[in-house]
């Protein structure tokens, strides 16, 4: 049996290493790219076939472990997305990105049972209706989507525990709204504290730049109230940079990294804000042509899978993304369309 297993880690020890080192590479390389998502995916699966090698003759008993584990994982996910969206909707308000996880805890839902009805029809003894191939074309594209949305989920969780450096030129902080249209909400004070805390790590000072300018319903601008809050906890003025006239996420960036190009030195930048939002920072940064750090602050638990689900479909509804995945999923179902049209 010893034998067996020193076999086996021969063979899948090499593949274990190297699509992790290639997964962390990439990622501190390039981690807005959504390709890494997909190595880190697959370096999970190796892993389970790597560690399943340690049990020698029960490595098949340990994989299907691992496999009725992830199975009731994913007939809990819309169980636990409609918890959430009651959740959301009871403590903060009922609107409609509030009410992102009950819906789509619904249509996963749906998704799922649809799954368990077609196989049901087409392994079981039950009877019914003609509705077979349908189903398995409902059930393949919540499969689908739910990978996509798995795979951006566990990776936005990865990409928080890649080691970076503490060094920086310049803090960027990306703002939110205000509570009473001047004072720091919960969620934009854990940012700066962030912001705060990596100050106050750094050798040699960086500039903080807040960045956020003034809505509607706002008495002074996102970048001035944090700048008083950065005050009060012991930051320098001369360290702080007002970036008051954006709107957006992306005019954060865009109109931060002008700042940042009008001085002169060094230019390693931290890009702060929670941590579900980073990974969409990233994308917009490089689209922007601002290399950074992104950094992500904590968020109260139960806001983090609706406001994680909201990111994820703005990053799928961006151009590139939204190609790329419509095309792996008319590869991904084709066979089934061709034989539901055609045959």
């Amino acid at each position: 049996m010893e034998d067996n297993i020193v076999e086996n880690l021969q063979v899948i020890g090499p593949v274990f290493a190297v699509m992790w080192i290639l997964t962390i590479a990439l990622t501190i390389r390039r981690p807005q790219r959504y390709f890494n998502s997909i190595m880190l995916m697959g370096s999970i699966m190796v892993t389970m076939i790597f560690l399943a090698g340690f049990f020698g003759d029960y490595a098949g008993v340990f994989l299907l472990v691992c496999y009725i584990i992830i199975m009731i994982a994913l007939l809990l996910v819309p169980v636990m997305l409609i918890i959430n969206g009651i959740q959301m909707i009871r403590k903060e308000s009922v609107c409609a990105a509030h009410l992102l996880s009950l819906g789509l805890g619904i249509v996963v839902g749906v998704g799922e049972v649809a799954t368990v009805i077609y196989f049901f029809k087409l392994y079981g003894s039950f009877e019914l209706a003609e509705v077979g191939r349908w189903i398995l074309i409902l059930a393949m594209t919540v499969f689908y989507f739910s990978c996509l949305v798995l795979s951006f989920v566990i990776y936005s969780i990865f990409i928080q525990h890649i080691p970076h450096r503490m060094n920086f030129n310049y803090v960027i902080i990306h703002g939110a709204g205000l509570a009473g249209g001047d004072r720091l909400t919960k969620l934009l004070a854990n940012r700066v504290d962030k912001a705060i805390e990596i100050y106050n790590k750094c050798k040699v000072k960086p500039i903080i730049i807040p960045s956020g300018g003034k809505g509607s319903d706002e008495k002074i601008s996102e970048a001035e109230a944090m700048q008083n809050y950065l005050l009060e906890y012991g930051v320098s003025g001369e360290d702080i940079l007002l970036e008051d006239q954006s709107t957006t996420t992306e005019e954060n960036i865009i109109n931060s990294k002008a700042i940042i190009d009008s001085r002169e030195g060094k230019k390693k930048t931290a890009l702060i804000s929670s941590n579900y939002h980073i990974y969409r920072c990233l994308r917009l940064a490089r689209n922007a042509g601002l290399k950074c750090t992104g950094i992500g602050a904590k968020v109260a638990l139960y806001y983090w899978p609706s406001a994680l689900i909201r990111e994820f479909i703005a990053v799928f509804l961006t151009k590139s993304f939204f190609i790329w995945a419509m095309i792996g999923y008319l590869i991904f179902i084709s066979p089934m369309l061709y034989e539901l049209l055609f045959l």
